[in-house]
């Protein structure tokens, strides 16, 4: 026996003692209930150990996960990545190697954790979430993350809140409201993705998903019932229509039939929509994630299709017209993304008209100061949160804050490259966001978080409150 885990072991004895001579002196009518009160506040909240790894995320590449250990526990997390990251974004640290995972290993990011992230928050008490994220945020000094990586923080961060919410012996939801000083929570609305497309799928579908939002339904379990019925019916309309190869899956489990434009593919969702018999409770939403065919000023909506490349292009005006008639012909209340990155000025031009939710995702690349100026300029009217762009828990719950101030929707999001980590599901919660988009109801990864949010609304009973109409503003 080490010197070390002899005095660990006589600390413990000690405190075992110093619990049973308490419980003596209280005469007790239940020692043991007494004792184990007691052992648990004599154990200090302190960080004990970070250990980090490598794992593959649901694309089969590499990301961090972090095993972080307190007194009272382990508590696991991992980080999320896209396929369309941006350059405004927090830095995901990758190793380089072609050799190894084609370039994208991440043992840097976690040689970083185990060593220079773990050194600098052993002892801190993870229910001080934001002291630790501040603590990273020092041993960094970059504006992006760059020296340690937003997907090493991130993991670390996340296994710090649940570790938080541990210590408190509360919900991770509630560990999380009350971190953003909020009193309630609220369940969100579930954006599912029901077609997928863009970089997510291999059809010729430009834009990258078509969701469908249960806003009527009474309660979150019965909007995954809406949800989950009204995607089965697409399968079997696209099935009869397509073929069996038509239903397909994309990254976040949408069906990828190769329709040939959004109003086909927005046909589809109303037709199954009506099979199921939901007409007027379910809207719906579009990702158009445009920056991923803008060329130049204008917009090549057939830019996956070899031989057409070039000859559908749209100007910016084009694009607000087309938007303006599916919002006029079809139940659309949100659309995100539905230009270039760096294309304010019609960005603003349609959200002024006032037919949807414009939700800000590569345009805010949830950076405070670029929702900070979206919301100056009044460019957009919601912010896509994806909590490994701002790189810790902290600041997730800072730039929601700073979008709800400004009377704005939040729309807390998967990534692309998703784990089986629910961590999201939480957030939604206790930020009481309103909206959430985890992809499809399939695929493990994407359920996962709509699985949580189920748990979550029967542990609230009585007390849980879905967005519903509410969505946007709960």
């Amino acid at each position: 026996m080490s010197v070390q885990e002899y005095l660990d072991r006589h600390m413990l004895s000690r405190k075992i003692e110093d619990a049973v001579n308490a419980a003596v002196r209280a005469k007790t009518p239940d020692p043991v209930l007494f004792i184990s009160n007691h052992m648990k506040k004599a154990v200090p909240a302190v960080i004990t150990k970070i250990r980090a790894r490598q794992i593959l995320d649901s694309r089969g590449i590499p990301t961090v996960e972090v095993d972080l250990h307190t007194n009272k526990g382990m508590y696991r997390a991992s980080a999320p990545s896209g396929a369309s990251t941006g350059m405004y974004e927090a830095v995901e640290l990758r190793d380089g190697d072609k050799g190894k995972y084609l370039g994208k290993g991440v043992s840097k990011a976690v040689n970083i954790i185990n060593d220079k992230i773990s050194e600098a928050l052993m002892g801190m008490d993870p229910q001080l979430q934001s002291q630790i994220d501040q603590a990273m945020i020092d041993l960094d000094k970059t504006d992006n993350k760059a020296e340690l990586g937003a997907n090493a923080m991130l993991a670390v961060s996340i296994a710090a809140c649940k570790a938080g919410a541990a210590e408190k012996e509360a919900p991770l939801y509630k560990h999380i409201s009350d971190l953003s000083g909020k009193s309630s929570t609220t369940l969100p609305v579930p954006a599912i993705t029901v077609i997928s497309g863009g970089k997510h799928a291999g059809n010729n579908l430009a834009v990258q998903e078509i969701m469908i939002l249960p806003v009527g339904a009474s309660n979150f379990e019965e909007a995954m019932q809406m949800g989950s019925e009204t995607y089965h019916h697409l399968k079997a309309i696209i099935s009869e229509k397509y073929g069996p190869s038509g239903c397909n899956v994309g990254d976040d489990g949408g069906f990828a039939p190769n329709i040939s434009g959004i109003s086909e593919g927005l046909d589809l969702v109303i037709e199954a929509i009506d099979r199921a018999g939901y007409n007027g409770r379910i809207k719906l939403a579009i990702d158009v994630a445009a920056t991923d065919f803008c060329i130049g000023k204008k917009y090549d909506l057939d830019f996956k299709s070899p031989n057409k490349v070039g000859q559908n292009f749209k100007t910016g005006e084009d694009m607000i017209e087309m938007y303006s008639q599916l919002c006029t012909e079809y139940p659309v209340v949100s659309i995100e993304q539905p230009f270039d990155k760096d294309d304010w000025e019609h960005t603003k031009l349609f959200t002024a008209l006032g037919l949807c939710q414009v939700v800000g995702d590569d345009l805010l690349m949830s950076n405070p100061k670029r929702i900070e100026r979206a919301i100056n300029e009044y460019t957009c009217n919601a912010l896509l949160l994806k909590v490994n762009q701002v790189g810790t828990v902290t600041e997730a719950i800072e730039v929601v804050k700073q979008a709800k101030d400004a009377n704005w929707g939040v729309m807390v999001s998967h990534r692309c490259g998703e784990t089986d980590d629910s961590f999201i599901a939480d957030l939604a919660v206790g930020l009481g966001a309103g909206q959430m988009k985890s992809g499809a109801p399939c695929r493990g990864e994407r359920l996962a978080k709509y699985n949580q949010l189920l748990r979550i609304e029967e542990e609230l009973g009585s007390e849980a409150v879905y967005a519903g109409e509410n969505w946007r503003s709960p």
